[in-house]
């Protein structure tokens, strides 16, 4: 039998088909983008009435009755008003282009790779939240992940910003060893080079693991809105304080949460203890300081190092002194320590006589000390006593006399500073690159996140007294006289500096030889080099008044 030829459409091959099938797909393309709307309508119609449909079965007989008697009033209405059935259709149908509009699909859950990193995450804590005689575990090698990990989010790099885990209740979390651990392998398994925040809550067996924002490093000195006795150490997480203060960001302006600290008589932490390591910012914590002191008060500042840091200090107002010697420092700490004295017989007087405390009393005296381990190795070569132990009047006494000693120093020398300054400085923090083992031994407490892996100046944690241990970044307050230094943050601090004292006021002369009582005023040029003691009132002045360092009398003299 004779085989009969296959149809010309099938033996020339599957190019016209292929053809055809790509002309009718461009077709139903075009078809589709020219009726979209179209069908939004439609379904947006659709999904009126079934919404409508299930109103209308959830409601109660009784109020159907009400219901299309309000309905068919509209209705009149509507086609009684001139254009309102035209308006009543386009009502309709913008309500459903609404409805009926294509929405983003919201995440349920987690993508496979999210829940990859959190398998991966509970496996690495079952060695740490499980027991062996567990009958009912928690943490089990292949168990439901689910169970324990009660939240989480996630960036767009697929990495762990929020996590929150359920942990038996029988952990040792008590235990500052116990939680380190985990804090540690957190850190690890959830990515370095980001700062975490680990809050736990014994009571409910929680953890809450969060990553912080970084800090602000562009705020510079200015200054800030504060009640008198507050003093801005510097900056910290936004949750962490309950107050905000406005401050100039570059050329814009933000609300920065601030780290208050309270001097003065009622001061629960009258006096400051920074320590880092070089480079760390300690330094400009200190003339950040200063910088805010002068505003309504009298400074001494005393630079161990000797580099002439505070060199801009020199000669203006309400600056007495800007020492770097052994022999200048000693002088002057003797200096405070006889004012410290002399204040407080003073107000002792007043307060027995009905009086108030003079002004002179009531006007905050600064002693900034940076670097005093320098001064104490220079003194003890030459014989003369350590500068620290000048310091134990006005650190125990200081606040009742309105003096305010701020302490400096260097990791390596902290070993240095003397019993009394490490018990009365009960404000402390701790700049620059530290351990956790480190930043423990001197706050007293272990922070509750982990260290930056670059940690710019300034940058560190801070305590006040017993409180919590907050980030802290302090303003940008650099040398104005160094060359480094960017033009705007110079001019922002030489716009904070007070004005020079003019040439007819009269100094003395940080010389090595005797009490700063004993030495005789001699004239100042306008600049006056740094290393000199310059009051702050001129020196024909008859008030008492504890501004001059000449005016200081000893201990138990007649004021």
């Amino acid at each position: 039998m004779a085989r009969r030829p296959l149809p010309r459409i099938l033996s020339s091959g599957t190019a016209s088909i292929t053809r055809g099938r790509e002309i009718a797909r461009t077709a139903a393309d075009s078809a589709t983008d020219v009726l979209h709307p179209l069908i939004t309508v439609i379904r947006g119609l659709r999904l009126l009435a079934v919404a409508g449909r299930q109103n209308w079965v959830a409601m109660p007989k009784e109020r159907r009755g009400p219901k299309l008697f309000l309905v068919a009033a509209c209705l009149l209405a509507a086609a009684l008003v001139p254009f309102g059935p035209i308006l009543a259709l386009v009502t309709v149908m913008g309500a459903a282009a609404w409805k009926g509009r294509e929405r983003t699909p919201v995440r349920t859950g987690p993508d496979e790779s999210e829940s990859a990193r959190l398998r991966s995450l509970y496996e690495a804590l079952v060695p740490y939240f499980s027991a062996a005689d567990d009958p009912e575990p928690l943490f089990a090698h292949g168990g439901d992940w689910t169970k324990t990990f009660d939240g989480y989010a996630f960036d767009r790099d697929g990495r762990l910003t929020r996590l929150r885990i359920s942990y038996p209740a029988y952990f040792t979390d008590g235990e500052a060893a116990a939680r380190s651990r985990i804090e540690q392998l957190l850190h690890t398994k959830s990515g370095r080079g980001r700062e975490y925040r680990f809050d736990w809550d014994e009571e409910a067996n929680r953890l809450d693991v969060t990553v912080l924002d970084a800090l602000p490093t562009t705020i510079a000195a200015q200054r800030f809105v504060t009640a008198p006795g507050e003093t801005v150490l510097g900056f910290t997480d936004p949750d962490a304080v309950s107050r905000t203060v406005p401050v100039r960001d570059g050329d814009a302006t933000a609300d920065a949460s601030p780290v208050l600290w309270r001097t003065g008589g009622r001061s629960t932490e009258p006096h400051l203890l920074a320590a880092g390591q070089p480079g760390g910012g300690t330094t400009t914590l200190v003339r950040s300081i200063a910088l805010q002191a002068l505003q309504g008060g009298d400074v001494i500042v005393i630079d161990g190092s000797g580099t002439g840091e505070y060199a801009a200090f020199t000669g203006r107002d309400g600056v007495l002194a800007v020492e770097s010697g052994p022999g200048g420092a000693l002088a002057t700490l003797e200096w405070a320590a006889h004012e410290t004295e002399r204040r407080l017989i003073t107000a002792n007087r007043a307060r027995q006589s009905g009086h108030p405390v003079p002004d002179d009393i009531r006007r905050p005296l600064w002693i900034l000390l940076d670097r005093p381990g320098v001064l104490g190795h220079l003194a003890a070569a030459d014989g003369r006593p350590d500068p620290q132990e000048l310091l134990r009047v006005p650190l125990r006494h200081g606040r009742a006399a309105q003096v305010t000693v701020v302490v400096a120093e260097q990791f390596d020398a902290v070993d240095t500073l003397t019993e009394t300054v490490l018990s009365h400085t009960r404000a402390r923090a701790v700049l620059g690159p530290a351990s956790r083992e480190q930043v423990a031994a001197l706050l007293g407490a272990e922070p509750r996140t982990t260290p930056p892996a670059e940690v710019p100046p300034g940058r560190g944690y801070v305590r006040l007294g017993t409180g919590p241990v907050l980030r802290l970044q302090v303003p940008a307050t650099p040398d104005p006289y160094d060359d480094a230094t960017s033009d705007a943050h110079r001019q922002a601090v030489l716009d904070l500096l007070p004005g020079r004292h003019t040439p007819a006021e009269a100094a003395w002369t940080a010389d090595e030889e005797g009490p700063i009582t004993d030495r005789a005023p001699v004239a100042v040029e306008a600049a006056p080099r740094q290393g000199d003691v310059t009051p702050v009132e001129a020196m024909t002045d008859g008030a008492g008044a504890s501004g001059p360092l000449a005016k200081a009398q000893p201990a138990g003299a007649e004021s």
